[in-house]
């Protein structure tokens, strides 16, 4: 895993403008960010430092996190940007447990639902998000310049249709987390689970809970409309939309997943 150059001097300017004490020297999270334990001076109180490299998907993060000021999410305390990355101090996981590691996968789906529900949020008229259809015209144009080679062309054509169209701005449109899983779902004190690590846009409700369901590989491949109308029942969301939906999101995953090409035909609009 290669992640990206750790920012020695932002990390430097951020320790002494924060007040803060490493506890752990910074270590990767994944490919993008920098993570590390911290104390503020003075305090005992759990912080986290998170450095990330700025990209398109995770840019407004913070104001994610500040929208939603710890309910249901983990709480911001700072944050600020230099040169290519944006640092946000957050409030600390423990034990920080994944849920994905600690419960079982059909029981992640009620957890799963119910922080969803207490996430999405009407958009205020000056609110920096951006809107869904941007990131799905993003991925479909993607999918379009490497499509599946094993995915029927009829439903293909369908599929990125429907992505497009179900993404386009509607007045039910809420803030969305739009990257919420078992793995960014972790066990705290205050609450029995927070969501780490949003990439919030603005659009339709019924988007959010299709990452859940890709990873909820068994189920998906054995019967994906019991799982669609089990997830949408407990998110609260039409059943038929959240299966337009997954449709339209397996159609766009297959250019990298060819596998998912044998679960589109089961979800096809009828």
């Amino acid at each position: 895993m290669i992640s990206f150059p750790l920012p020695e001097q932002l990390v430097a300017d951020l320790l002494a403008q924060w007040w803060l004490r490493l506890e752990q020297p910074l270590r990767a999270g994944g490919t993008s960010s920098w993570l590390a334990p911290v104390v503020r001076a003075g305090t005992d109180e759990p912080l986290l430092l998170k450095v990330a490299r700025l990209h398109p998907e995770a840019e407004h993060e913070p104001d994610g996190l500040r929208l939603w000021d710890g309910d249901g999410a983990v709480r911001l305390h700072e944050t600020t940007r230099g040169g290519d990355a944006y640092a946000v101090l957050l409030e600390r996981c423990e034990p920080g447990t994944e849920l994905g590691d600690a419960v079982a996968e059909p029981d992640q789906d009620p957890v799963v639902a119910g922080l969803l529900q207490r996430l999405w949020r009407e958009p205020g008229p000056d609110h920096p998000f951006r809107p869904l259809a941007e990131m799905c015209e993003q991925w479909a144009a993607e999918y379009e310049e490497e499509p599946c080679a094993d995915l029927d062309q009829g439903l293909e054509r369908e599929g990125l249709e429907l992505y497009r169209e179900l993404a386009r701005p509607a007045p039910h449109d809420r803030v969305l987390v739009t990257d919420l899983h078992a793995g960014n779902i972790l066990a705290a004190r205050r609450e029995p689970w927070l969501v780490i690590d949003p990439k919030p846009y603005v659009g339709d409700p019924a988007y959010d809970p299709t990452n859940h369901l890709l990873n909820c590989r068994v189920r998906l491949f054995a019967d994906p409309e019991a799982l669609v109308d089990r997830v949408a029942g407990l998110c609260g969301v039409e059943a038929e939309r959240l299966r337009l939906w997954l449709f339209a999101r397996l159609v766009v995953e297959s250019s990298w997943w060819p596998e998912l090409a044998e679960v589109v035909p089961r979800l096809a609009p009828r």
